[in-house]
Formats: structure tokens, C-alpha cells, sequence
């Protein structure tokens, strides 16, 4: 099984491709789409649905997992979020994929760190769980987690089928 994961954010939003090969969790490709915060938001939008579908397109897959909506302390910035997680959807959407939601705590226990633990803490689970730590910022090694998690749980509820 091969799952496309995303994390979403309106300056940075990472994604990353992880397959269940044999028993083994393996590093497909992983990268993000960048903005700027000084652009208009329907252009980062843009880029952001733009940068998504392009990787979805780079690599074929079985499914589609993205970080669900969490509380922000300010409502501008869950504003935000929500608009990069809604064209991240519709870019998914657009290639047949329903994105399954994970949240934060989920991700990081379904990894093997704590529901607390910070994005260094989940960096180095994904390291180990892949192998190495894919270049670039937080966001990527995010997603990883987010793709890690959906291969997790979808082992889980096959083997509770049988």
C-alpha cells in the first residue's frame, strides 16, 4: 500500500509518500510547497493547490491521509489553515482520493511518541521508522507521520477483518 500524506499550512505545506513494502515502511518521496506571507492569499492558495497536484500526479497511490483541524489560539491563523487544508482537499478530490483525517495526537502515538511530543520528537521517529530523516522543514517529516499513520491503521483494521 503506498499513502500520500499532507500537512497542511498556509507558508508551508508538506507532503510525503510512504509504501508498506513487505512488512517495511519505505520513503517514496517527500516535499513541500512553499508561499510567501507578504502574497495574496488567493495566490498562495493557488501555489499551495497547484504544488499538490503536481505531486499527487508525480506519484500514484492508494490513498490520501491529512492532518485534521485542531484548535488555534487565534482565529486568523485557524482561518488559514483551514483555507490550505480546503485546497488541499479539493486537490485530492480532483485526483479521486477522500482524504482520511488524523489528528495530532493520533499521528504522534501511532508513531511512537508521546501525544506532547514536539516536532523534533516526531522528526526523529520518522527517522527511525524510515530509515533516515528526509531533507527539509518540519512540515515534511509531518506528513511522513500523517502517511505512517494511515498505513498503521489501515494494517489494523484489515487484520480485524480477518
Amino acid at each position: 500500500m503506498v499513502v500520500f500524506g499532507i500537512d497542511p499550512g498556509s507558508t508551508v505545506t508538506g507532503y510525503g509518500v510512504v509504501e508498506r513494502r513487505r512488512g517495511r515502511l519505505v520513503h517514496v518521496h517527500s516535499g513541500c510547497v512553499r508561499t510567501k506571507a507578504d502574497e495574496p492569499v488567493e495566490t498562495r492558495l493557488l501555489r499551495i493547490h497547484a504544488g499538490l497536484l503536481e505531486a499527487l500526479d508525480r506519484h500514484p497511490v492508494d490513498a490520501v491521509a491529512i492532518e485534521a483541524i485542531f484548535h488555534h489560539k487565534s482565529a486568523e491563523s485557524a482561518i488559514r489553515l483551514g483555507q490550505a487544508r480546503g485546497v488541499a482537499l479539493l486537490a485530492a478530490a480532483q485526483r479521486g482520493y477522500a482524504p482520511v483525517p488524523y489528528n495530532a495526537m493520533t499521528v504522534k502515538q501511532s508513531i511512537g511518541a508521546h501525544g506532547r511530543a514536539d516536532k523534533a520528537a516526531v522528526a526523529k521517529m520518522v527517522g527511525m521508522l524510515l530509515g533516515a530523516v528526509p531533507e527539509g522543514p518540519a512540515d515534511v517529516t509531518d506528513a511522513l507521520a500523517i502517511a505512517i499513520t494511515h498505513l498503521n491503521h489501515s494494517r489494523a483494521i484489515a487484520a480485524g477483518m480477518r
